[in-house]
This record gives C-alpha cells, structure tokens and sequence, in this order.
C-alpha cells in the first residue's frame, strides 16, 4: 500500500502543500521505519483553512438539518465500503493489529457519522407558551471548530469530533497528532467525495506550536481536545481567555473492581480488553485492576494463563492480536514504569520486557502486590502494564478507587446486581460498566469528571456540547414602560 499522502494538508476541498513547514517523519511501529514525511502547517496553511473553514460554515449552516444529515450519512457509507484500505493504513499509522483496526477504528468512525447524520434534522428548538404571548428557542452553530486528535485512533477521533460538530451546522479544523497524521486526510476526502462544501473538514498536521495557534486564534469558536491531562489543561487555559467553547476528553487511571461472586473468566476478560487491548494505549483502561483477597490467587493464575496466549507478531497478520506501541518513546516510557513498579516492591508476574525484534515491541505485563501509593498505581502509564490490587470490603474498595485526580472510567465484574448499581452510583467516573469494560458504542455519551475532561462526546449529549440555543420572546400585547 502507498501510504505517502498526495500532500501534508487538506484545505479548502483539496491537497495543499508548504515545505517550509518543520517535517514530520511518520514511523511505522512495526518495523521503525519511515513510511511517509509530512509538514508542520505554517502561519500561512493556518491562515488558509480558517478562512477556508469559515466560508464553508456560512454554506453548511443556511442547509437544512435534512441535507447535512444525507451527506453526513452517505460519508458513513463510503467508510464502510473502504473499510479494508482504511483500517490497513491505520495499522501503518499506529501499529494496531489489523484484526483490532478492521473492526474498531474506520467501523466505529462510520458509524458515528451516521448515528449525526440520522440526528441532523432533529436538532430543533422549543415553543414556550406565556399566557397570550410566548417564547420559542432555535438550536445554532457555533461556527468553527477545531479538533485536536490523539494518536491511538486517529481515525475514529476524526469522526467523532467531526460528526457532531457538522451535524449541527459547523466547519471543523482537524490536526491530527504529529505521530499519526495519515488518517485523517482519508476521511477529509471522503467528506468532499459525499457532498460537503469545500473547506467543511479541513485537515492540518503540525506539532504543539500549531496546535496552541489554532487554539488561540479569536476566528475559532470551539476547541474540542483528546490528549493528557498536561496537554488538557494548556489548551483550557487558552480556550478560557478568549471564553471558548470546549470538550476536553483527557487521560485516566480508571478502576476495575473485581468482587468474590464475579464470573472468574469474563472479569478476566474484562481485565484483559482494559490493558492490552491497543497495547494498553486507551486512555479509559481499567489500569488499577481490584481483585477481592478472596479470589486474588485464583485470578491471578487464569489471568497469567490466558496473557501467555497472546500472539504477538507482524500487525498485518490477521492472527496477530497484540502489537507493538506506537512509539520508541512510548516504549521506553512503559519500560521505566516497570523499573518503578519493581524498585517500590509490586510483583512482577508475567513479562516486562522489550520484545526482541523490529519495531517497538513491548510484552503484556502483569503487577501483583500494589500498594495504592506506588507510582504504576498512581500515574497514567498508556502502556500495556495492568496493576492488581487485592481489598476485603465494598467501603473500602470505593474509597480507594476515588482517590485518584482521575474520573474517566470505571468498571466492576460482580453477580450481584444490587451491589453493581450501589458501588457504581459512589464511583467518581464518567464512563462506567457493570460486567464489561471499554464498550463505546455511540449511542451512549463518553466523557470524563474531575481532571479526565470537560464535555460529553458521542450521544445526543454531545449535540450540546457543538450548538448554542437562541432565544426569542414574542410579545402579543401592548409593551408597557414604567413611564
């Protein structure tokens, strides 16, 4: 597959280029080579897709809900039927598994523009009656949004900003992170090829300086985020002094508690989903795996068991289900939280270890014995690196598993639904689940509470977070004065 872009930039409905801009090499995980070189947008490529952005705006806005909704849903369509290529260049860009990008990346991306594009013609105000005059309210756009991306689902985060952001009458600036600029140019395309005005979805690569540009400048209305916490609260800051609008879906050090009645083998798989998965590069995993005393022995055997399945090997390889991390840098980070992790006294009960051979390979790793004050219990390592803690009561268990500055996930694995829902309603996390972990289909709204983020992606929830409503009272009588 070629997966050197026709240029850096989509701006205004086509390929633009500037090589003045600082190049970026794109890295394929697998192997460490280059497989493709971009450039950092310039004051210029920045000028250029804000006015861009703008003109589409005023186009998309005087459109229907209707209208923007069939566009938005044949979007969803072509995604579909590019599944194959699309998720083969997310595997280049990421290093994921192909037998993860295949069925949850480009499907999950089509299947948020489509849940916006069906919601587009819905998005109308109220009527108020007041006696014999009455008030009514219409649902606007903000105007320009920018989207800031990660680099564990490039594709996916482009769609799920983008789509609600259009569905309800803006243009978006998409920058994609630095370290997987590849896929979001794709679904730049496929919004064109759909029927958006040129300059709807825009896409811009660069490092931290482009990024804080966009953010910063007063022609953008809307700034929506996922990244860290550091990273989140710099871009809030800036979005705060000019009184933008923002969602901030940042990191997390989420709970799985795991009680004494739970079904041994799907908490296992609950376990496993919430660490390895993207080896362990999800900003919602369960990292702080609780185990009841009880039956810490038990799970910790089966889970060592079923780690040691794993096949790790080539990302192309549709048999493959673990594959490298993103980066050498990301790479080094996890093998510095293992030191850690042993250094403070945690067991170290299955791997640890880089993995001998191209790319940057790093194996499934499983600490025993950790205290709530270690560093691998405490810091958000996004690497495939899961803490087992073991508790004896439910009091106790909840109280550890708030004290964290994190709140964007949690999850427990009991069979006793009465104590799910009571330990779930005291848990401190947007995003829960009782008996599974890291489902996010998109009917259901995403977002953390305390330092993990601001705002609600996905669900009818995020149509507040893309929109303002206006308000009009219409008089029926004689307007009074006080003189």
């Amino acid at each position: 597959m070629n997966t050197k872009p026709t240029a850096s930039h989509f701006i205004g409905g086509a390929y633009v280029e500037d090589k003045d801009g600082t190049p970026i090499n794109v890295i394929y995980p697998a192997t460490g080579e280059t497989i493709a070189t971009v450039y950092s947008a310039t004051p210029a490529i920045i000028d250029q897709a804000i006015k861009a952005a703008q003109a589409a705006q005023k186009i998309w806005a005087a459109m229907s809900g209707t209208e923007r909704g069939r566009v938005l849903r044949k979007a969803a369509d072509i995604i579909r039927a590019r599944n194959h290529e699309l998720s083969v260049l997310e595997t280049y860009d990421t290093g994921k598994p192909l037998q993860e990008t295949l069925v949850a990346d480009a499907t999950s991306g089509a299947d948020s523009i489509e849940y916006f594009g069906g919601l587009a013609g819905t998005l109308t105000g109220d009527h108020i009656p007041l006696g014999q005059s009455f008030a009514y309210t219409v649902r606007e756009p903000l105007g320009v949004c920018v989207g800031i991306g990660a680099w564990n689902y490039p594709t996916q985060i482009a769609c799920w900003k983008s789509a609600p952001a259009l569905a309800c009458g803006n243009a978006m600036i998409f920058k994609p992170s630095e370290m997987t600029p590849l896929c979001a140019l794709k679904i730049a395309e496929i919004y064109m090829e759909a029927g958006a005005p040129a300059g709807l979805f825009n896409v811009v690569q660069g490092l931290g300086d482009v990024g804080a540009s966009l953010v910063n400048d007063p022609r953008v209305d809307k700034v929506s985020l996922t990244g860290s916490v550091p990273t989140g609260k710099k871009v809030y800051a800036a979005a705060a002094s000019q009184i933008k609008h923002v969602t901030m879906e940042l990191g997390g050090k989420s709970p799985l508690i795991v009680f004494d009645d739970a079904n041994i083998e799907d908490a296992i798989s609950g376990a496993i989903l919430g660490n390895f998965y993207s080896s362990g590069q999800i900003c919602s995993n369960g990292t702080r795996v609780f185990v009841h005393k009880s039956i810490k022995e038990k799970f910790l055997a089966r889970l060592k068991e079923r780690t040691q399945t794993a096949i790790i090997g080539d990302p192309m390889d549709e048999t493959t289900n673990f594959g490298p991390m993103v980066s050498k840098n990301q790479m080094e980070i996890a093998e510095r939280y293992v030191a850690k992790g042993l250094e403070e006294g945690a067991t170290l009960v299955y791997g640890g270890k880089r993995i001998e051979r191209d790319g940057f390979y790093f194996e499934p790793t499983i600490f025993a014995d950790v205290k709530d004050d270690m560093a691998i219990a405490r810091e958000e390592i996004f690497g495939p690196v899961m803490c087992v803690l073991d508790f004896e009561s439910d009091d106790e268990v909840i109280a550890r598993a708030n004290d964290t500055e994190f709140g964007l996930a949690a999850g427990i694995f009991t069979n006793d639904l009465t104590r799910a829902h009571r330990v779930i309603g005291q848990l401190e996390a947007g995003s829960c689940w009782i008996n599974a972990y890291n489902l996010t289909p998109v009917e259901i709204p995403f977002g953390g509470v305390k330092s993990s983020g601001v705002g609600r992606e996905n669900s009818k929830a995020a149509v507040e977070h893309y929109s303002q409503l206006k308000t009009v009272y219409v008089e029926m009588g004689h307007m009074e004065s006080q003189f």
